[in-house]
Parts: structure tokens; sequence; C-alpha cells
């Protein structure tokens, strides 16, 4: 089988050099090719990368003309590339390359996605803490045992990518995706080893994005082809507590002898009552939109196993 090696680069000039060289080092016994996507760098890494790619076919560059992000990067190596097993690694040489054979012959096992985990993480608390947080609301949301989603170093057989359609910053989802695709998924512990050279590109400040990004996931994964479900269920919980304020302010008329107009929790039902009905609303509009998605597409709401794979 051949390996694709998908290596985006944002600002990692000092460290593709060194990089190149180990993931040579690491693969010189198996068929592979190694992809380096320089995502909008402003550092001299598109001319490392040229030159790591200049007479040698088993590397190539991809330059894109300003920053798009991890997931865009990663979704054009993964389309340009020609691997049976493709692997994702950072640029930063935290993840060991020696470990992508391990997780190579892990797929061969019978998994479709082999996902590394940093066990021993030798990173700042400042990205630890984020890090563990963000995963534990990705297990409790999407039911996908893991415990390292943010790692970049796994490995995918292609059919799995296939099926995989990346937008924003889902590329830390893809194992989910696959889940939920029925892919058969697994983990192992890899190395890690501190940044030398470079920054961090994450903190803190990730957690908003990764919120923002579960609520998207929850959907597509959820109620990509029953939004009603979900606008419906929203749309009866807003008339159950319309109905509440306005069943308090008729027995407060009735019992306690209190006028309508000195009662606000009247006009707060109505409004409850009103937003279920626009809620429930864009359930029937979403609905309709998927519909027309799918047939325009001629897309099936299901996906069928090879026989090969039984």
């Amino acid at each position: 089988m051949k390996i694709s090696v998908i290596v985006p680069c944002y600002n990692e000039g000092d460290s593709i050099a060194r990089l190149v060289s180990s993931v040579h080092a690491a693969l010189s016994s198996v068929d592979y090719e190694l992809i380096l996507i320089d995502d909008g760098s402003q550092d001299h890494s598109p001319r490392e990368i040229a030159r790591a790619a200049e007479g040698d076919s088993r590397v190539r560059g991809i330059y894109f003309r300003r920053n798009y992000g991890q997931t865009a990067a990663m979704s054009a190596g993964f389309d340009d590339a020609t691997g049976d097993i493709l692997v994702p690694l950072d640029a930063d040489l935290q993840n060991d390359p020696e470990d992508i054979l391990k997780l190579v012959e892990k797929i061969t096992e019978g998994f479709d996605v082999v996902s590394g985990w940093r066990k021993d993480r030798l990173d700042h608390w400042s990205r630890v803490w984020p890090s563990q947080l963000a995963n534990g609301l990705v297990r409790w949301i999407t039911g996908v045992k893991l415990h390292d989603f943010g790692c970049s170093l796994k490995a995918y057989r292609r059919h799995v990518l296939d099926q995989v359609h990346l937008y924003g910053e889902m590329h830390r989802f893809i194992p989910v995706y696959a889940h939920w695709n029925g892919a058969r998924i697994t983990e192992m512990p890899v190395r890690h080893h501190p940044r030398t050279s470079g920054t961090s590109k994450y903190g803190f400040g990730r957690i908003p994005k990764v919120l923002l990004d579960l609520l998207v996931l929850k959907l597509l994964g959820s109620y990509a082809t029953k939004p009603i479900h979900m606008f419906g269920f929203m749309g009866g919980i807003l008339i159950l507590l319309g109905g509440t304020c306005i069943s308090v302010t008729a027995y407060n008329r009735l019992f306690d002898h209190i006028f309508i107009k000195d009662q606000p929790l009247f006009l707060v039902g109505i409004f409850l009552w009103l937003v279920a009905v626009q809620t429930i609303m864009l359930g029937l509009v979403a609905e309709l939109v998927i519909r027309v998605y799918h047939e325009a597409r001629g897309a099936k709401p299901y996906l069928r196993k090879p026989p090969d794979e039984v």
C-alpha cells in the first residue's frame, strides 16, 4: 500500500527541512509520497517547500495565495493524494514521523481510522487544558470515545475520506464524520515532543470555535436528513413554556383577581408562542432545503458497504 503524508504548513519554515528529512528516514522502507501545503505563510516556508520538492519525486508542494486555515490545507492535500492510506501530520515536529508506520500497521488489522493519542503531551498548560476540555465536550456530544481529537497524526483509508467533505475548521472532527459513516475506528498512543521552533497557533481562544463547530456537527450528524425533528422539538418546548406563562396569568386573574394588563407574564407567553411558530416554520423550510439539496445532487441518505468489506 502506498502512504500519502499530508503536512499543512503555516509559518513553519524553520522546521520544514528537518521534517522532510525525518519523514524520509521513517518511511524509507515503504512506498510513500509527502505533500507539503503552504497555507499562505508569511515566512520562508514556501521556499523551503520548493527546495524540498526540487529533484525529489516523492515530495510535492501546494501553495495557497493566502491563509485559509488548517482544514482547507488538509482538504487540498487529501484531494491531491494518490496513496491508499492518508496520514496528516503537523509541520512543527511535535509529532514523530516514526509513528506513521505504527499507525499504518494498526490500520491493516482491519480498521479504517487509527487516531493518534498524545498520551504524554509536552505542551504548556495553556494548550493542554483547553484541549482536554474540548476533547471532553466532543466525546460527550458525539459519542465517539477518542482521547485526543486535536492530534493531527492519524491514519485513514482513502475510501473513508472520499465520503467526508471538510469546511470551516472541521478537520479535528474527521473521525466523527467517519464514525457516522460506519468506519471502524481505534486509537493508539503516539510520541510527542516539545516545540523547538515557530509559535503555537492555538490556546484558550480555540474553545469558542470548538463550541460553535460542535453545534454545526451535532446538527449535521443527528438532523441532517430530518431537521424538522430538531426545530419541532425546540418549538414544542417554547409552546410548553408559553402555555405555562399564560396558565399562570389565567390563574392569577381567576383566583387572585389580578388583571391581565398588570401581568407581564402574559406578554411573555404570547411572545414565546410566536417564536415557537417561527421555529417550526424554520424547520419546514430546512426540510425543503434538505430535500432540494439531496435531489439536486442525486445523493442518497445512506452509504453502502463494498462486498469486500463484509
